[in-house]
């Protein structure tokens, strides 16, 4: 992909590449490397700008995909970065910690899988230990598979879904609220299919639509304690998700042309709402949904 320039007023529908892509298909988790086109994940499109001078995060899926971006952005903005991501994406991983560490801040890595419980509690303890704090929490990881027909949809596959986007939600931050500071910002990732949900993602959107609940619930619950809780809500998002099993094989071509803007959304394109929800400019924001859909509603 072509680097954009983030910053010149233009066109956002003629911004990034648009439908017909090629077919293309991972195995499981996939990898951005082997995307066609390239995702921007903001590695030379985000600029920073000092707005989290000395902040402590933690990005599940910080290797690729959304993750990868927000990693990326709050290392430009000035703060140390933990990254979690499954053994098998190593490759990526080891891109977006160099990139942190380009700018000049710590960067850890810690591969495993949170759909464990021992080891996405673990990983949080890790990541406060080894970054000297913990303020932002960004819960970016999820997983997703679709299925045509409710007949084919296995309980393996449904406990697996629930384990790594819900489960593994509510183990971390029980975690992180342990040892978050006043000021500390939790952001989790929903999706727009927890309001429209896909006929092919049946185990997936429920899914997106607890993240949902259990932010604003669990925004009311700390708000007392100094601690802001607010959620992003992606639309079709060009990420190895996709490409893997998250769209049936024959929707990749047309990916994100049913949005208004008749492309999808790049990954980099989310950051700037996970550093603003993780900054104090947002210090009266609690228990938001923002969306980045493409123009698609999100309510």
């Amino acid at each position: 992909m072509a680097v954009k320039d983030l910053y010149t007023l233009q066109d956002p529908t003629k911004q990034y590449p648009q439908p017909k892509f090629r077919s293309q298909k991972q195995s499981v988790p996939g990898l951005d490397s082997k995307m066609t086109p390239k995702a921007d994940h903001g590695e030379t499109s985000y600029r920073g700008s000092g707005r989290l001078p000395n902040r402590k995060a933690l990005v599940t899926g910080g290797d690729s995909g959304i993750g990868r971006a927000a990693a990326i952005a709050f290392a430009r903005e000035g703060a140390d970065v933990a990254i979690s991501y499954l053994p098998s994406e190593e490759s990526d991983a080891k891109e977006v910690i160099a990139l942190i560490e380009a700018e000049g801040r710590k960067a850890f890595a810690f591969p495993g899988d949170i759909s464990n419980e021992r080891f996405a509690r673990k990983v949080v303890k890790d990541a406060y230990k080894k970054l000297g704090g913990l303020d932002i929490f960004a819960a970016v990881a999820g997983k997703q598979h679709a299925v045509e027909k409710i007949a084919d949809v296995t309980t393996k596959q449904m406990e697996e879904t629930y384990r790594v986007n819900v489960f593994a939600l509510f183990w971390m931050c029980q975690e992180a609220l342990a040892v978050m500071p006043k000021g500390g910002s939790i952001i989790t990732t929903a999706s727009i299919q927890a309001t429209h949900p896909s006929p092919s993602l049946l185990d997936y959107a429920p899914t997106k639509a607890a993240i949902l609940a259990f932010t604003r619930a669990l925004a009311r619950q700390v708000a007392e304690d100094g601690i802001r809780v607010n959620c992003v809500a992606p639309g079709p998002v060009w990420t190895p998700l996709q490409s893997s099993g998250g769209q049936p094989a024959k929707k990749i071509p047309a990916f994100g042309s049913e949005t208004p803007m008749k492309r999808p959304g790049q990954p980099v394109e989310m950051s700037p709402l996970y550093v603003l929800l993780a900054s104090q400019e947002s210090s009266y924001v609690t228990g938001e949904v923002y969306g980045a859909t493409g123009g698609l509603e999100v309510g």
